[in-house]
């Protein structure tokens, strides 16, 4: 059995797709900035970029290709000097492409002003990337300059978010705060509350729940079209490892959470060399499966099957056969989610999701350590 151990995103970027985008739509000069709304209003969004257990990441994935859509620039050439070789071929054929822009790219009444991260020397290679950003000295710093508040964490663990993100939920803003959010039930719970004490409106969640496939499951599900959801299975081919699921096993959880609720009972893992399999029951419909490190004949970031009574239906994140586009599509949804949470004030994923999807992690967890025994979720939720 073949896997290929611990593949992250961020590997699968740096072997980068000669594909050629398979997907037209009208373009939008992306080198101008765009002209304000309506009302002349732009929301400064400020960026922070999160520790991987107390170790910056310079080239946080979750800052630079996630956060961007909401800067109307992009120095190109700064990107192909900072990011890998796959990363910067991906900006310029898809994230900065003027040709796949969804009609919506660059957003008219967005732009990133701030920048935060603990090691001073990576906010300068961000600016010169999106220009106009500016410095921030500390997280308190940028709260008081801004208007919205994005967290972006590419590999860490999720320790240092409540710090991060405190001064700007204190302040009532608008923030998403980015996997695992909270690092622990208990750090997920004091973000939670503190957002809802403050009445921030916050946003947290996975790509896999703003892809194209997500997308259209949720609408068959809705409408009834083939009937109701009886199974599922998320599977992401990245290897297992106990710190990998921690992180990574956030994306098939966060799968099972938006397509069949936050109603789940109980959790029971088995993992094995580099791969793993969780049984997610809830009491009153058929269990989900999660397979992290699954073996698939060829890679597959991560495929998603839904049993609805009358069909299958499967996906990736690809787009007509195309992993780049539906890469770039997944993020711009998420980016454009977060800025009609920063418009509307209305939180697009509830708070019972959020927790539920760190209950599964950290109960699948406690069940590999014990034997693969079937976990209930008020054991780790208290």
């Amino acid at each position: 059995m073949a896997t290929e151990p611990q593949t992250t995103r961020r590997e699968i970027l740096v072997m980068a797709s000669t594909a050629v985008p398979l997907i037209g739509l009208k373009s939008a000069t992306a080198a101008e900035p765009p002209s304000p709304t309506r009302d002349g209003r732009v929301y400064r969004v400020g960026v922070i970029s999160a520790a991987n257990r107390g170790k910056p990441q310079p080239a946080n994935g979750h800052t630079w290709h996630f956060a961007q859509y909401l800067h109307p620039t992009c120095d190109l050439d700064a990107i192909k000097k900072y990011l890998d070789p796959g990363s910067a071929d991906f900006f310029r054929r898809y994230v900065r492409n003027p040709r796949y822009t969804f009609d919506l790219l660059p957003f008219a009444d967005t732009r990133i002003s701030h920048y935060y991260d603990a090691d001073p020397k990576a906010i300068g290679p961000f600016a010169e990337a999106f220009v106009g950003v500016k410095p921030a000295k500390s997280p308190a710093d940028l709260a008081a300059q801004v208007d919205a508040v994005w967290l972006g964490d590419a590999s860490g663990f999720g320790e240092d978010h409540f710090d991060l993100v405190a001064p700007a939920l204190e302040r009532g803003l608008p923030v998403f705060c980015d996997k695992p959010i909270g690092g622990s039930v208990a750090g997920t719970r004091k973000i939670l509350e503190l957002a809802r004490k403050h009445k921030a409106p916050l946003m947290s969640s996975s790509l896999f729940r703003h892809s194209s496939g997500t997308e259209a499951a949720l609408r068959k599900r809705d409408l009834g079209e083939f009937g109701s959801i009886r199974y599922l299975v998320a599977a992401v081919q990245s290897g297992h490892s106990p710190d990998g699921w921690l992180v990574y096993g956030q994306h098939p959880a966060w799968t099972v959470v938006t397509l069949l609720g936050p109603k789940v009972q109980s959790v029971s893992m088995y993992a094995r060399e580099d791969t793993c399999h969780a049984l997610v029951t809830y009491a009153d419909r058929m269990p989900a499966e999660i397979w992290f490190g699954r073996p698939n004949e060829r890679s597959e970031y991560c495929h998603t099957a839904v049993h609805f009574e009358k069909r299958l239906y499967e996906y990736t994140p690809a787009i007509e056969g195309d992993f780049w586009y539906g890469h770039h599509y997944e993020m711009f949804r998420m980016a454009s989610t977060f800025r009609d949470m920063i418009r509307t004030g209305k939180e697009p994923v509830p708070h019972d999701e959020i927790l539920a999807v760190t209950a599964i992690v950290q109960a699948a967890a406690k069940s590999v350590k014990e034997k693969s025994r079937l976990v209930e979720c008020s054991e780790v939720l208290g």
